[in-house]
């Protein structure tokens, strides 16, 4: 039986047993107390073994912390403050050994700095089981608010020949002996390689996902992206999973209305599905997190312009580190201000100047901005990035060309403007950081099980 339906059993005279591993032990004279834990929640299951009724031998200098147990005994009313229950333990044995000497983690706290350097044994304390199961929960979440809805869940590929967010920075696929190559002074032909050109790793699956969105109008991917980005910050990471809705027939303000929802959502069906750990993440981590999550369930999130936020920060009485104009892009403590000083809630802004946004974003009349939207929450910032796309395909292809992407490479996507386009918007939101923002935890590389990021690539 899993612990966590245990400790909420009533104790009768059936005799069970429990798998799992020991968290501590406390040896008195007659008793032997361990806390066991099979990851199913947060709390563990008091085991007491009496040591006139078992003979413990040369098992109790094995009941250390991180040994892989399995006990059997009868649930009894606990006596203890801490617990409602505990396993009166019959039979004790060691399925996986632990050397107290060379166990790793020990009954103390430890830095999420040295937990990063065994990522292979970090799930089996608190705060990051609890990460795990709230992980979990969210990924559940995110399924049943699209499923519910009516949308098609589609697998976009991994490896592409496109740069779909044109930034450039991506992780290059190939099978061609490079250092060999350029060792002995060969020209390095692509055309020779796997897939006959470069290639990389995708930092999106949008562009496949509009494919998709313009036959069955609403799907969504949830799959791994990655970002060749050298930044050693506790906000980025080289590999993380990315939630892309797509919609046939939806303009810019649908895309909000549904950003808003889902955002409310997940957050809801957290708090509602994981009340233990988001405690633990309140008192532990994080103070005051499970009430700032609340009042974004319950806000109306705002909507302005992108010309309109910068009147906002221009007119603030604070010594911005990034100063801001009209053309620039907003940074972190811009966005903060807004959704933290100037309304006091999340904030949706949009009409971004096109020069600072992606070439398929929806251009307006105005021949200057685009309609893009950026959702801004506190403590945060931009939780989500979207955009009504652009639909008309002469326009596309003029942006392009601005930009200096090559059409030709792209002619599948300029295809879905040529046959049957109609209006259709999207948005991103990175996993990982939303995780971080509902959990309160500092680093993005502790919110995922194996951080890929500059210079670490373990596990």
């Amino acid at each position: 039986m899993r612990i966590k339906e245990l400790l909420n059993s009533t104790p009768d005279d059936q005799e069970i047993t429990i798998q799992g591993w020991i968290r501590t032990k406390r040896d008195s004279k007659n008793v032997v107390f361990c806390a066991i834990s099979d990851g199913s929640c947060m709390e563990n299951l008091q085991a007491v073994l009496d040591k006139e009724k078992i003979n413990l031998g040369d098992t109790l200098s094995q009941l250390n912390t991180g040994a892989g147990v399995e006990v059997t005994g009868k649930l009894a009313t606990s006596p203890g403050k801490n617990q409602q229950v505990e396993l009166s333990v019959s039979k004790i044995s060691i399925i996986g050994d632990a050397p107290g000497e060379t166990y790793p983690l020990q009954k103390k706290r430890h830095s999420f700095e040295f937990l990063r350097e065994i990522a292979h044994l970090r799930p089996r304390t608190n705060t990051f089981g609890a990460v795990a199961r709230v992980r979990n929960t969210m990924s559940v979440a995110i399924h049943k608010f699209f499923q519910d809805r009516g949308f098609l869940y589609v697998h976009t590929p991994i490896i592409t020949a496109v740069d779909a967010e044109g930034a450039g920075e991506m992780f290059q696929v190939t099978t061609l002996p490079i250092e060999e190559m350029i060792k002995n002074g060969d020209k390095i032909d692509y055309g020779d390689d796997f897939f006959g050109k470069r290639t990389y790793l995708a930092v999106t699956g949008q562009l496949e996902a509009e494919v998709y969105a313009m036959a069955l109008r609403d799907v969504y991917t949830f799959g791994p992206t990655f970002r060749a980005e050298n930044s050693n910050t506790t906000r980025h990471l080289a590999e993380f999973w990315m939630i892309e809705p797509e919609m046939a027939f939806c303009d810019i303000n649908c895309n909000m209305d549904t950003a808003e929802a889902f955002l409310k959502y997940i957050i809801r069906y957290v708090l509602d599905n994981c009340a233990e750990d988001m405690e633990f993440f309140n008192s532990w981590i994080q103070k005051g997190v499970i009430e700032n999550l609340e009042k974004v369930i319950n806000s109306d999130f705002e909507r302005i312009t992108y010309t309109e936020a910068v009147d906002h920060i221009l007119n603030a009485k604070v010594d911005f580190e990034f100063p801001v104009k009209w053309g620039s892009d907003l940074q972190s403590e811009h966005e903060k201000y807004l959704s933290e000083k100037v309304f006091d809630s999340p904030v949706i802004v949009t009409d971004y100047p096109r020069d600072i946004k992606a070439f398929y974003m929806k251009q307006n009349d105005d021949g200057r901005t685009v309609r893009a939207m950026d959702v801004l929450v506190p403590r945060l910032g931009e939780i989500i990035g979207g955009s009504e796309r652009e639909s008309d395909l002469t326009k596309l292809e003029h942006r392009m060309e601005e930009v200096g992407l090559n059409t030709e490479a792209y002619w599948w996507y300029l295809d879905l403007r040529r046959f049957g386009s109609v209006p259709h918007s999207g948005f991103g939101l990175g996993f990982a950081r939303f995780l971080q923002y509902i959990t309160g935890m500092q680093n993005i590389r502790d919110v995922i099980p194996f951080p890929r990021n500059v210079k670490m690539v373990d596990f």
